[in-house]
């Protein structure tokens, strides 16, 4: 399908292709670049069946994740003899560490 970029950028989505994938009136989309191309999807939330416990449990590891690369980054900083680290980057500081 070939869409016309108007005025402003402004790009009209034909109403059967809005049908297609279930965009409506006042939808949000989520538009990326990926290369030379530009992706639109829609930003509906999902529904999804989780166990809250899992939840926390992905939360927790995340974080830790998190707080293991940024302590890496500071190490990394300080051992170079020209930068310093500020306090904002460590492990305290992110995320109530």
């Amino acid at each position: 399908m070939v869409v016309k970029v108007h005025r402003k950028g402004v790009l009209i989505l034909s109403k059967a292709l809005r049908k297609q994938v279930g965009i409506k009136e006042g939808d949000e989309l989520i538009v990326e670049v990926i290369g030379e191309s530009i992706v639109l999807r829609s930003l509906k939330p999902r529904v999804v069946d989780a166990d809250v416990r899992e939840v926390h449990e992905i939360v927790r590891e995340e974080k830790r994740e998190w707080n293991e690369r940024v302590d890496a980054l500071a190490e990394k900083a300080a051992s170079r003899p020209a930068l310093r680290v500020h306090p904002f980057f460590t492990r305290s500081r992110i995320i109530g560490g």
